[in-house]
């Protein structure tokens, strides 16, 4: 309300004594002084019950705090991020639900707003996701439709060697599958890694990964005695674009938080590391709210898949108008009293080639498309 020729307290005497006078009706009155009939009213009834003191402004300070929270709760939520420094609000509340059902826990806002006051969180600039604008993702709907694998960077340990972990996930419910720690990137740690998962889990549709090894090569459709292992169970490939991590970008974040959780500082050895990785993977998987899962735990999720891992690898079944051929032990295929070099990689298996135009054919290695061969020049091209 203006009350605007002098201060507050006199114009407001003014308009009661002009009232209590009974000179003009309410409404007059009030356009008069410019304020609105509620505000007339409810300035007579301030000076009827405390008199000139009614008149005075009263204080701005809100009756109730709904951010309030007490002594005990305040306790229990720094004790909690204390606990888990790496974890927010939401995934906080969602964990001491479970621990503590008959907590009456304040709004994520509210817990925000203590762990700032406190210093107890780091701001973060955010980024601007950007998809890949030639790639399909893999359609995930379940669990095992997509795992997603990657060696998070090494790092030196306090006896001076170096740990490559390598991680295992599944995509739809972010389960960790594998958190283990190697010597080196080579395929024969990662094979026996991944083997062990599959005899766990079973097998999954695809598997996402980056271009570097061992997943990938550079022979001929980035072909590695890993995918070509894959390929024969069945398993897709799926691989991200050359420099753009972010294509995988829900297992990074699960790197992000391992360095967090279990590698800095480091430990002694290879051994009291892996007791790390094994400890915090039973916390990501069994204790930590995910909030893409709506604050449920991948381990509640999560099912083991039907597929089971074969004793020995199934042979390739080709279509009828296929002509299958060997390839030899260098890696050179015969075909049409011509060689083409396909890759060692692939020596012994056999291929099937599949004319689809004049002169070209569809080269396959199971159901993977190796490359197009043209043999009126006999190039290869992808």
């Amino acid at each position: 309300m203006p009350w605007n020729h002098s201060d507050p307290v006199t114009e407001r005497l003014r308009f009661v004594a002009q009232a209590k006078e009974c000179l003009f009706g309410m409404k007059e009155l009030c356009e008069r002084f410019g304020v609105s009939r509620q505000t007339g009213y409810d300035t007579l009834k301030r000076f009827n019950d405390k008199g000139v003191d009614g008149l005075k402004d009263g204080s701005h300070v809100p009756r109730s705090c709904p951010h309030r929270i007490t002594q005990e709760m305040r306790e229990i939520l720094l004790a909690a991020k204390r606990a888990h420094p790496d974890w927010g609000p939401r995934k906080i509340l969602d964990w001491l639900r479970r621990r503590q059902p008959e907590l009456a826990v304040p709004a994520a806002s509210t817990v925000g707003d203590l762990y700032s006051r406190e210093k107890l969180v780091k701001t973060r600039t955010r980024t601007r996701s950007w998809r890949h604008p030639g790639r399909s993702p893999v359609r995930v709907g379940e669990p095992n439709d997509l795992w997603t694998m990657d060696f998070k960077g090494d790092f030196r340990m306090g006896d001076g060697q170096r740990c490559y972990p390598l991680t295992v996930a599944d995509a739809h419910t972010r389960f960790l599958l594998v958190c283990h720690g190697l010597g080196s990137t080579a395929h024969v740690g990662a094979l026996a890694a991944v083997e062990r998962a599959f005899r766990e889990y079973g097998l999954p549709r695809a598997i996402r990964t980056d271009n570097g090894v061992p997943f990938s090569t550079k022979a001929i459709a980035g072909l590695s005695r890993l995918n070509i292992w894959w390929t024969q169970l069945g398993i897709a490939h799926d691989r991200i674009a050359p420099g753009h991590p972010e294509q995988n970008g829900s297992h990074e974040r699960v790197h992000l938080t391992l360095v967090r959780g279990s590698a800095f500082p480091p430990a002694a050895g290879m051994g009291a590391q892996q007791v790390r990785f094994d400890d915090f993977r039973e916390e990501f998987d069994f204790e930590r709210p995910h909030e893409a899962l709506g604050g449920e735990t991948p381990g509640s999720l999560y099912a083991r898949s039907p597929r089971e891992l074969p004793e020995t690898l199934p042979e390739p079944v080709y279509a009828g108008q296929c002509e299958i051929r060997q390839v030899r032990a260098n890696g050179i295929l015969y075909f049409k009293n011509q060689q083409i070099f396909l890759s060692e990689l692939l020596s012994g298996h056999h291929i099937a080639l599949e004319e689809i135009a004049d002169g070209i054919w569809s080269i396959y290695f199971y159901t993977l498309l190796l490359a197009r061969l043209d043999v009126r020049t006999f190039t290869l091209s992808g």
